[in-house]
This record gives C-alpha cells, sequence and structure tokens, in this order.
C-alpha cells in the first residue's frame, strides 16, 4: 500500500507542478483573472495533498486499514475538488454546460477534511 500512495503522491505533485506552470504561463493568457485564481486555488491544494500523502506513505504512525481509507479519500476529494476547479476554470472552452459540476467542488473539499480527520483520529487514538 504505501508504494502505491507514495507513487500516487509523486503523481499529484508532478501534474500539480505542471498544471501550476500552465496557470502561470499559458492561462493568464486565455482566461479571465478570477479563472487563474480558482486554477491556482485548485493546484495549491493538489500539491498540499501531495505531500500529505508523502507522510502517509512513509509514516510508522498509522496501520494499513487507515492509511488505505485517507488515502481513499484525498484520491477522492483531489478528484472533485481541484479536478473540478480546473473544469470551471476553462468552461468557456469546454464543449458541454460545466457549471452543473460546481456542486461537487465541496464535496471534494469535504473529504479532504475527512482525510486530515481520520489522521487526527487515528493519532490521538494511539496509545
Amino acid at each position: 500500500m504505501d508504494k502505491n500512495i507514495l507513487a500516487t503522491a509523486a503523481f499529484l505533485g508532478m501534474t500539480g507542478i505542471l498544471l501550476g506552470a500552465f496557470g502561470a504561463h499559458g492561462l493568464k493568457k486565455i482566461v479571465e483573472p478570477e479563472s487563474v485564481a480558482s486554477f491556482e486555488t485548485g493546484v495549491r491544494y493538489q500539491i498540499y495533498h501531495a505531500l500529505f500523502l508523502l507522510f502517509i506513505g512513509t509514516t510508522t504512525l498509522l496501520n494499513e486499514a487507515a492509511k488505505k481509507q485517507i488515502f481513499t479519500l484525498v484520491i477522492t476529494g483531489v478528484v472533485l475538488f481541484s479536478v473540478s476547479i480546473y473544469f470551471l476554470a476553462l468552461k468557456k472552452y469546454i464543449p458541454f454546460e460545466i457549471k452543473k459540476i460546481g456542486i461537487i467542488t465541496p464535496i471534494g473539499g469535504l473529504l479532504l477534511i475527512g482525510a486530515w480527520g481520520m489522521l487526527f483520529l487515528n493519532i490521538i487514538k494511539q496509545k
């Protein structure tokens, strides 16, 4: 499980850097400043959670079941939160009505909060 968590952390980190570069250099030329700011928020949270998964994958404070639960919450949360923000920032270039997916952004945020909550609960339960 740790190998999967660390590989996913590396992938999220790598794609976060790529998306951040796109946002800083390419996106500013094609969308409004508010959309760029939203896009950067998605990137920032993706990078935060890549680092979070690096910790989860290397810590000995958690058992495998807790790591798997946190991993699942983070992956689902990043997809719902960050990826939905990326699409919303690029909505004028997407050929279908994208505003409807905006409802999943806060759900993704709640899942990310849940992942941190799981870490907190698992740590305080230890003797």
